[in-house]
């Protein structure tokens, strides 16, 4: 690994930049910046992760010469797997960061932390403990009442560093021995009560197989996987606060190269969502959702498959920004910075979700004709398509109404609007199922004088309608997201029952037998698009298949967001 470079301060943003760029500034840790990025790989990384992946490769990116080091913390083979190594890796990837030469896990470590701890034994610092995993939890206490030293407390450094090595050549069970610190039982932070460092755990790792049968703890690993790596900044969420006292006391009591400094920032906690990966976990083994993937879900990989963008994700975090105050945000939010950023910059095309046919009966029934439509109104740079035309169109089963309410300015009976790019059209009647009530077809006549939308006499109409030749269209499932759950804090302990009992049954609508224009037949998966007057799609890479195309719905076009903060 290369040896960081001292680095140069931008100008602070937030209480943590303001802290790095005082600590560049007086010179401390040679004005070097180290960060690092270390998830468990237990799970895909979600929108929280997001954050403080943006956050720890961003001080970096901001602070010449900083770097920052994607490191696993794998110190838990029971719940990893190379899966989500694979799939964190190309979440970072995808969000726009490069580790470079910076790629690590915590188990590149595990012999020098085996080191370390038979160190702290030999010094008195650490001890073997026969206890069950029940009696030690019995011994700890409680927040108002001290813990109670374990009657192996007592073993000498000989005898626990015997035992240790032993449990190393895998003499032992799992839960007959454990590794712990001597600290004090009777400390008000619980966490300093003579934490375990080391259990028996006959795992084969995915990363060094089965040459380990015992595993540090995370608190543990975590600290000297810092202090190894050179860190100048170890930043994490506020749930690690009272953490702190033990990340600094093992430093303090080990010989490592360094003392990084423990930064604590609030998480974000999103609306009708948890963040929680042992719950989303839970939701994709328990079926409720389709995997990881699954575009309700708050991990990347589902926000990528729905439509999301690197960079409003990143705009996002930007937005939210980095406090010791609680993060909670409407998930109305994560979607007005998407619908900004999609407005911007996603090519247009037609779409048909719920087709009703109509026939021009005064236009050729032979006859077909294109127009040209811009890719983007407001961006020329990205070009033109041909839209075909034809006798039998597509429109929306909702742009027709027989008997209209005031202020309904599409199509009805002897009423005239705007098919957009092409001509006008008036209706001239429409037949409707007698079985089930349904309008079938609709009925109209153009004016050929119209034709791209205006008229030599220069009238106006009120309403404008989408459409696709019903001759042309591609036939395409449609997927139209709501919320996961019905309750914007899903999580909180004031409802009642389990959480599956929240979970909101409409977050899933499947439209079958949509049609759209023929140019979305070449559509590029994951790549947002708008349909016209419906919202923000992109092709489902997953699900699709040749001929038979799926599109999942990103975001509607209504900013509810805005209305609410009075935009």
């Amino acid at each position: 690994m290369s040896d960081p470079k001292p680095a140069a301060a931008p100008a602070a943003r937030d209480f943590i930049r303001q802290r790095i760029a005082d600590d560049v500034t007086a010179g401390r840790n040679g004005g070097r910046v180290v960060t690092r990025f270390p998830p468990e790989p237990n799970g895909y990384l979600h929108i929280g992760h997001a954050k403080s992946v943006c956050l720890n490769f961003g001080v970096a990116e901001e602070f010449a010469g900083g770097v920052c080091f994607m490191r696993f913390d794998d110190t838990n083979p029971s719940k990893e797997s190379m899966e989500y190594v694979q799939a964190i890796l190309e979440d970072v990837r995808w969000l726009g960061f490069d580790w470079g030469e910076h790629l690590t896990h915590a188990s590149d470590y595990f012999q020098r932390l085996y080191d370390y701890a038979e160190s702290l034994i030999r010094r008195g610092k650490a001890y073997v403990d026969s206890l069950t995993p029940e009696q030690i939890r019995e011994h700890r206490g409680t927040l108002t009442e001290p813990g109670r030293e374990s009657p192996y407390r007592g073993r000498s450094a000989e005898e626990s560093l015997d035992l240790f090595r032993r449990m190393r050549a895998g003499e032992f069970a799992e839960g007959e021995h454990v590794l712990r610190a001597r600290i004090d039982m009777a400390s008000p932070n619980v966490n300093m009560r003579d934490p375990v460092m080391y259990r028996i755990l006959r795992k084969a790792h995915q990363m060094t197989g089965d040459a380990w049968c015992i595993y540090p703890m995370y608190d543990y690993a975590h600290c000297v996987s810092d202090a190894l790596e050179g860190i100048t900044h170890s930043l994490c969420t506020l749930e690690f606060e009272d953490h702190r006292p033990l990340y600094d006391w093992f430093l303090d009591n080990l010989d490592v190269p360094c003392h990084p400094q423990q930064i604590e920032f609030s998480r974000l906690n999103l609306s009708h969502t948890v963040m929680s990966k042992r719950i989303l976990n839970a939701l994709v083994t328990e079926g409720h959702v389709e995997g990881w993937d699954d575009p309700r879900m708050p991990t990347i990989s589902g926000l990528r498959r729905r439509g999301y963008t690197p960079q409003s994700i990143r705009d996002f975090c930007a937005r939210i920004g980095v406090s010791k105050s609680d993060n909670n945000v409407e998930l109305a939010m994560l979607e007005s910075v998407l619908r900004e950023h999609l407005d911007r910059d996603a090519p247009r095309a037609l779409a048909v979700l719920d087709p009703v046919r109509l026939v021009i009966e005064s236009y050729p029934e032979d006859g077909g004709e294109e127009f040209e439509a811009p890719n983007h109104p407001a961006r020329p740079e990205l070009g033109t398509r041909r839209v075909a035309f034809s006798r039998e169109l597509w429109i929306e089963r909702s742009d027709f109404m027989p008997e209209p309410p005031r202020k309904f300015f599409r199509l009805a009976p002897g009423r005239e609007v705007r098919l957009r790019f092409a001509y006008y059209v008036t209706c001239t009647g429409f037949s409707i199922d007698p079985d089930t009530g349904e309008i079938t077809e609709i009925r109209c006549r153009h004016d050929p004088d119209s034709r791209g939308g205006g008229t030599p006499d220069g009238r106006k109409v009120k309403g404008t309608l989408h459409w696709v030749s019903a001759r042309h269209a591609i036939e395409a499932r449609v997927r139209l997201y709501e919320t996961l759950f019905t309750v914007p804090d899903p999580g909180s302990a004031r409802h009642e029952g389990p959480l599956s009992a929240r979970l909101n049954p409409e977050s899933l609508k499947v439209l079958e037998g949509c049609r759209l224009e023929a140019s979305l037949a070449g559509a590029e998966a994951g790549r947002a698009l708008q349909f016209e007057r419906q919202g923000y799609f992109c092709l489902d890479g997953r699900l699709s298949r040749p001929g038979a195309p799926v599109f999942n719905r990103a975001v509607a076009l209504r900013d509810s967001w805005a209305k609410r903060q009075g935009g």
